[in-house]
Formats: structure tokens, C-alpha cells, sequence
């Protein structure tokens, strides 16, 4: 039997212009680079082997004024839309992540320009942040959201699909960057599947799923694998 695929009810989503997301853990606010940089550029000193900008089309910046200096290039755009992470419990910046390909005629936006200093790698406020984005984004009436990554990536690739977003295949030879060749891997999450997905990162954040150490006792992982897409089950006919 052939689908349907006539949308019905759909009306365009606003652009995310202006908005600032606020969480338990964390904040995030539009890129102001004479609040925010200095911060970002303290807290990305951490990263002492400059691994952090090794699949990112700029950096390393070595010298805060070319950072400052790329942070104003980007401020104030319509797409891509930063953020800056502001970390609650010190009210300091410690990432930055954007909104980008918004393109809400079809009700697709994706989530990129990922920049978490060491401050924020691997912590419940990295996590906050980037569910805070898509919560925003599918309440908003976004029919899709992207993450694209570097196919080489591979902790990105993790990373999108810890968050829920299902594998959809490599573009090979899709742009050229810092000079080599970069093959992009696709992943997204569609509306229908927020609710379940909605439900793992509440489950995951809430204050009862961590320890006295601050380990979580039930994974982010575990609980949106079964959610994920198999490619090579989609019908398309």
C-alpha cells in the first residue's frame, strides 16, 4: 500500500532569533563576544593539544584576538544562530553551539558548530544544553533536526546517536576542509519520535538518576537505543 505523505496542518516554525534557553544546569544565551569572549577563550585553554577544533572548519585560535575576532564574525547572523553555554553553577562560559541550515519552509533545522571546552565535555550541563536545543526546536513545530559530523568523527558520531538521532547515511566527498577531504555523515530525529525521546533525556536528567559521585545510574544510551532507526528498514514506496 502506497503512504500518504500529504503534511497536513504544518505552519512554518519562527527562526530562533534573540532566544535564550534556560535549564537547571546550564544557560544558554545568544553569542555576545564583549560578555562572552574572554570567558570562551579561558576556558578553551584547557584543551592544551587543540584536539577540540581538529574536525571544525576554523581554529585553533592561539591569541585571544583572532578568537575575538571569529566570534564577531559570527555574532549577530541569521543562520548559523549562536549560543553561548553559560555553566549555572559559576555562572561561567564554557561552550558554544549553534542552530544552522534553518529552513523553516519545511520545518528542518540542524544543531552544529558543537564547541564544548574540556569545562563541559562529558558532564550533565553538555548533555542539558543540547537537549534544551532540541526541545526548542521540536516544541517550536520543527518537523526535523540534523547533526552532521565529520564521517572520520567517530565522537561525534556516538554523540548524535546517544542523543536519540538515527544514522542516515554519508555524503561522500561533500565540501573540502582545512584543505582535505571531508566525507559528512547525516543523523536526525524526527517530531513523531520526540515524545519518546522527550521522555529519555527527563528520565536521564532528573536529579534521582544520579549518584552521590555524580554518576548516573541508568545511561542516556540505553535508554534512546531502542528509539534509533535502522536505515535499511525505512519504506520508502
Amino acid at each position: 500500500m502506497k503512504q500518504d505523505f500529504s503534511v497536513e496542518g504544518f505552519s512554518a516554525p519562527p527562526r530562533p532569533s534573540g532566544i535564550t534557553l534556560h535549564g537547571q544546569t546550564v544557560r544558554l544565551e545568544p553569542l555576545d563576544p564583549d560578555r562572552h569572549a574572554l570567558g570562551l577563550y579561558e576556558a578553551n585553554t584547557t584543551d592544551t593539544d587543540d584536539r577540540n577544533w581538529a574536525y571544525l572548519p576554523y581554529g585553533p585560535f592561539h591569541d585571544f584576538p583572532s578568537y575575538r575576532a571569529w566570534l564577531e564574525s559570527e555574532t549577530g547572523r541569521e543562520d548559523p544562530v549562536f549560543f553561548t553555554i553559560i555553566r549555572l553553577s559559576d555562572n561561567r562560559p564554557v561552550g558554544v553551539a549553534s542552530f544552522l541550515r534553518i529552513n523553516p519552509g519545511d520545518g528542518s533545522i540542524e544543531v552544529g558548530h558543537i564547541h564544548f571546552s574540556p569545562l563541559l565535555q562529558r558532564t550533565i550541563e553538555a548533555t542539558e544544553a543540547l537537549f534544551l536545543m532540541m526541545k526548542w526546536a521540536f516544541d517550536s513545530g520543527y518537523r526535523r533536526y540534523e547533526w552532521k559530523c565529520h564521517a572520520l568523527n567517530v565522537k561525534s558520531r556516538a554523540a548524535a546517536q546517544r542523543l536519540g538521532l538515527s544514522y542516515e547515511g554519508v555524503f561522500r566527498q561533500a565540501t573540502i576542509s582545512k584543505g582535505r577531504n571531508r566525507n559528512t555523515a547525516w543523523f536526525a530525529a524526527i517530531d513523531s519520535e520526540w515524545p519518546a525521546l522527550r521522555a529519555c533525556f527527563e528520565r536521564y536528567l532528573s536529579p534521582d538518576n544520579f549518584d552521590s559521585e555524580n554518576r548516573p545510574r541508568v545511561s542516556l544510551s540505553s535508554l534512546t537505543r531502542p528509539l534509533l532507526y535502522k536505515t535499511d528498514s525505512l519504506d520508502f514506496s
